[in-house]
């Protein structure tokens, strides 16, 4: 499958670009693109609030729905169009988990490796920086290959790659008790979503976040959301009703987390 329209998408947002009607007061603005993987305990508003938490104003949007595959994201313009109507300062991409490992059949890996360079050159047009963050694969051998894969479509497109797999292989091992998943087994739990978080942090921010006690007051999304791929900002009222609208994270688990990244790290 090509990726349709490449040429016009980018002349389309860089001639938009100077129109924008949507500002942001906040030091930094993210576009978050991805999936259940992405909105599932909200990984964006977790990592604004992380931020605030230190000292640092983020308001994050993210365009996500379930099962999504960013080429999808691509080739329908919505990427497109939310860095026409606002300036990120940053973009962090998270691909259906298994897309770069072929899993999907052949044309998933090339469609996505293409897709991501693509959007980079979107992004950068604008002005955006792009970071590929990292999905995660339970069996410890695909786990491995799923590193090398994403890591590889980062390094071709040019960004960072922010890996999760293999650090949630050595945590989970550490500290199984943690809340690593959600109910289902699949999706990520407090835990995962606070390990998104803090590798967001050291990147974007250039340095790990305090092991204080934060709130999160936003939408804690399960596999149940009603999210479509229109844009929103993380903080925004939930479609559903059932949807919980906070999440405490103790000091405690931000302590257990940063300890066991530096003794992964052997720092």
């Amino acid at each position: 499958m090509r990726i349709l329209c490449f040429l016009f998408l980018i002349l389309t947002a860089a001639c938009s670009s100077g129109n924008s009607t949507r500002t942001s007061t906040h030091s930094h603005s993210v576009l978050f693109v991805g999936n259940s993987l992405t909105y599932v305990g909200n990984t964006p508003a977790v990592f604004d609030a992380l931020a605030h938490a230190n000292g640092v104003e983020i308001s994050s949007d993210m365009i996500v729905k379930g099962g999504a595959t960013l080429t999808q994201r691509f080739n329908d313009g919505s990427i497109a169009r939310a860095l026409a109507a606002k300036r990120y300062t940053a973009i962090v991409l998270q691909e259906r988990g298994g897309d770069l490992l072929c899993s999907f059949g052949p044309n998933s890996c090339s469609d996505s490796r293409q897709t991501i360079q693509a959007i980079v050159a979107l992004a950068k047009k604008a002005g955006a920086k792009t970071y590929l963050l990292g999905t995660y694969q339970d069996n410890p051998a695909a786990s491995v290959s799923l590193v090398a894969a994403e890591s590889a479509a980062a390094a071709e497109a040019g960004i960072p790659y922010l890996e999760i797999s293999q650090k949630l292989q050595t945590l989970r091992t550490a500290s199984p008790a943690l809340g690593w998943f959600a109910s289902d087994g699949m999706h990520p739990g407090p835990a995962l979503v606070l390990l998104n978080a803090t590798i967001l942090h050291q990147a974007l921010l250039g340095n790990p976040p305090k092991p204080n006690a934060f709130t999160v007051n936003a939408p804690i999304y399960g596999t149940t959301s009603g999210l479509t791929e229109s844009v929103r900002n993380a903080e925004d009222p939930p479609p559903l009703a059932t949807t919980p609208i906070s999440i405490e994270y103790p000091a405690s688990a931000l302590q257990t987390l940063l300890r066991l990244l530096d003794a992964r790290t052997g720092s």
